[in-house]
């Protein structure tokens, strides 16, 4: 999702890899790189098939070597530290800060030593939008439970254009 390409085709994929059956560590690492190369072909990654299968291998065989096929485990050696989880990130090959931000913002949910977590680019979108640009401010609004959801869909609206308009819709068609 970090790489330079359309984030609807990264999307496009993520969702082909998946739909392979290559959802955990294990299962990347077991399949063959000319078979990811075809997936990510097909998903039109087409400029970045070859890189991209290898490295998806390596960072598999990686996570196996370093963490025992378990992010988990990241997350326990980084002593639960943000800072050091963010490091043990950019330390995979293909990883860089806009990587380890991706991450961050969705784990956040579950490990909750990253909450809140506001990256630039949710910042950004909540500019955009009229909307307070400060998680704590967000908290206020939607409280904790929701807050990454709303970081992401943040992310999301504004890689699509979308307004806060565009947002409400479907919940205002939705209401009686």
């Amino acid at each position: 999702m970090s790489a330079r390409i359309s984030y609807r085709t990264a999307l496009d994929a993520a969702r082909a890899l998946s739909d392979a059956g290559w959802t955990t560590a294990d299962h990347m690492a077991e399949s063959a790189w000319e078979d990811r190369v075809r997936v990510l072909n097909r998903a039109g990654y087409a400029r970045f098939d070859e890189r991209t299968a290898t490295m998806l291998g390596d960072t598999a065989n990686r996570v196996f070597a370093d963490y025992g096929g378990d992010l988990r485990k990241l997350r326990a050696k980084a002593g639960e530290n943000p800072d050091a989880a963010r490091a043990r990130l950019k330390a995979f090959k293909g990883i860089g800060g806009v990587g380890a931000d991706i991450f961050l913002r969705e784990v956040q949910a579950v490990w909750p030593e990253h909450f809140p977590f506001f990256d630039r680019k949710a910042r950004k979108a909540a500019r955009r939008l009229g909307l307070p640009d400060t998680p704590e401010a967000l908290v206020d609004m939607v409280g904790r439970d929701r807050f990454p959801c709303l970081i992401a869909a943040l992310v999301r609206a504004d890689l699509d254009g979308l307004g806060v308009d565009d947002l409400l819709a479907p919940a205002r068609e939705a209401r009686p």
